[in-house]
């Protein structure tokens, strides 16, 4: 018996591990390649109807291609480990030839994307911490207590070991509510020579109660590690359940993120 076929008429549609090479570890994000432009509404369905940490979708833009990043509940205007998932599916699948530089518009400007060696690096802006007391609701719901409070678009907490970082069970109904909480970075140095620092990041206010690993945090832990590492270039490992390692190279105002990805599946979206 012959197998039916039929013309395919879905969106194209990808889930890639980011920073990581093996499938199963670092941060899954679905990618959705469109041919036109699509509601903001439809999009974020989607980004509910996959319900990872981040939903992509990438559109042909003249020389450059449009990116937006939705978490199930809302749109967020900067996202490293989407970024790094949909460069990757951009030289993989032959949308942009393996000799090219990948340009997306974003609500946070262009992003160029470009490989070395084996990593994919995305030129990110930095984002300075400035030294700013924490919301005591927000401290008692992680139950640590931090060396040092920061703020910037993320809080960051700064304890005194891994072992404290990897630890920490927050509450996550708790510090859903305090107020004015986007985000909470927390990190400390690394106790493995391979790395200079580490972290994890919470966001339960974005719908995501534990991102797996956040390259947008690592803009604001590049410059925060940097002024006390005295160094330009680090290497960070993101200590959630699945992990990931994130390289990390300051440029005044910008922040060269880099890191490795795995296709775990495509297909497509009918919706």
């Amino acid at each position: 018996m012959t197998a039916m076929t039929r013309e395919s008429t879905g969106i194209p549609l990808y889930q890639v591990d980011a920073f990581t090479e093996r499938l199963f570890e670092g941060n899954p994000a679905a990618i959705c390649v469109l041919n036109e432009t699509r509601p903001t509404s439809w999009m974020q369905a989607v980004g509910a109807e996959m319900n990872l940490s981040e939903t992509a979708f990438v559109r042909k833009l003249g020389d450059d291609y449009e990116l937006r990043w939705f978490t199930p509940t809302t749109e967020v205007d900067l996202c490293g480990h989407a970024t790094l998932a949909s460069a990757h599916v951009m030289w993989r699948e032959g949308f942009v030839r393996d000799d090219e530089s990948v340009r997306f518009q974003t609500k946070s400007g262009a992003l160029t994307c470009s490989r070395a060696g084996g990593i994919i690096e995305m030129d990110f802006p930095a984002i300075p911490i400035a030294e700013e007391q924490a919301p005591g609701a927000l401290i008692d719901a992680l139950g640590v207590r931090p060396t040092y409070t920061g703020a910037s678009k993320f809080y960051l907490l700064l304890v005194e070991s891994e072992a404290i970082v990897r630890a920490v069970q927050p509450n996550f109904d708790a510090l859903r509510r305090v107020a004015g909480t986007r985000g909470v970075i927390i990190t400390s140095p690394s106790s493995d020579p391979r790395f200079d620092f580490v972290s994890r990041f919470f966001a339960p206010g974005a719908g995501i109660d534990e991102d797996p690993v956040t390259g947008s945090a690592h803009c604001c832990l590049a410059p925060f590690w940097s002024e006390r590492l005295s160094k330009t270039a680090m290497t960070g490992f993101q200590a959630s359940r699945r992990g990931g390692v994130v390289h990390a190279r300051l440029a005044r105002d910008r922040v060269v993120l880099g890191g490795k990805a795995v296709t775990v599946s495509r297909g497509e979206l009918l919706g």
